[in-house]
């Protein structure tokens, strides 16, 4: 095992990607178990970090551990010791911390829990699928043939050229359709982003905001499509995500607009009857303010 470690990872210049891998999945996973320990009101489990009651979400640790870890990598030299080793891994540490609460940058406020929280979940899966293709050694479409010797002719290093800018081209519009997946794996694979980019977006995607208007035959293709192939595969990836993040089920209610202040009416026999001004405080049968919902759930 650790002749094959040394001769796939550590020979091939891996070994930072490697570690970087392997700290951002057990920095999710720790997190998680964290965080669903804290929803769960387990006793013996250290809370939320609240100094002077302000709630420290672990993205701040998560932007400090990549600071500390990205500036330590570029000042190592030696590219294959146990130093750029660890500074990966805290990078990757702190990227995990940090993608975990990606909707809550997204959105700039606190959806963890809820169904927008969900994104977060998506980031990391994302980033743990693009790491795993890079640490096999797979790279993206061209990238050996561009960056490697020089090509027989000018004609074919042109031809390559045009295909890469199809293939990423490709790329862009699967994920502006709402296809993240194939729009990833177009990177790394020709045609699988071509062919993705040429079918009917996902509703609700900016490509169908853009080009199907409602009402368009195209707009209910796409419904009929996403209903019948994309919704039943959405309900199993929300499955297996909520068996290793927890269950995103919050509802975060608006608050209630505040009530307006009743005007006070004319004394009987007041000047001209033009009234006077608001009173300032509400009469005893007008509506108080009402109080802004709780929120349901338990926050971590």
């Amino acid at each position: 095992m650790a002749e094959l470690f040394v001769a796939h990872v550590v020979q091939t210049g891996r070994l930072p990607l490697f570690s970087f891998f392997v700290a951002f999945v057990a920095g999710f996973l720790l997190i998680r178990v964290s965080v669903r320990m804290i929803r769960a009101q387990v006793r013996w489990w250290p809370g939320n970090v609240r100094p002077g009651g302000l709630h420290i979400h672990h993205v701040v640790f998560g932007v400090a551990f990549m600071l500390l870890g990205g500036v330590s990598g570029l000042l190592i030299t030696d590219r294959e010791g146990a130093a750029i080793a660890v500074a990966a891994a805290m990078f990757g540490f702190g990227a995990a911390l940090v993608l975990d609460e990606f909707a809550l940058i997204l959105h700039l406020r606190d959806v963890y829990w809820t169904e927008q929280g969900r994104a977060s979940v998506d980031a990391v899966f994302v980033a743990i699928a693009l790491t795993g293709l890079l640490l096999t050694g797979i790279r993206p479409f061209g990238w050996s043939e561009l960056r490697g010797g020089d090509p027989e002719s000018g004609l074919v290093h042109g031809a390559l050229v045009l295909m890469v800018l199809v293939n990423l081209a490709g790329s862009v519009v699967s994920l502006l359709k709402g296809k993240l997946w194939t729009g990833i794996a177009g990177v790394f694979v020709p045609a699988i982003s071509v062919v993705a980019a040429v079918r009917l977006a996902v509703p609700g995607s900016p490509w169908a905001r853009w080009h199907y208007p409602a009402g368009s035959r195209k707009l209910e293709l796409a419904l009929r499509r996403d209903r019948r192939l994309r919704r039943p595969i959405i309900r199993a990836k929300i499955r297996v995500q909520e068996i290793i993040a927890g269950r995103h089920d919050l509802i975060l209610e608006r608050p209630a607009e505040p009530a307006v202040p009743p005007r006070r009416l004319p004394a009987p026999g007041s000047g001209d009857g033009r009234g006077t001004a608001d009173s300032a405080e509400p009469s005893a049968g007008a509506a108080r303010p009402a109080a802004a919902p709780a929120v349901r759930g338990t926050r971590r």
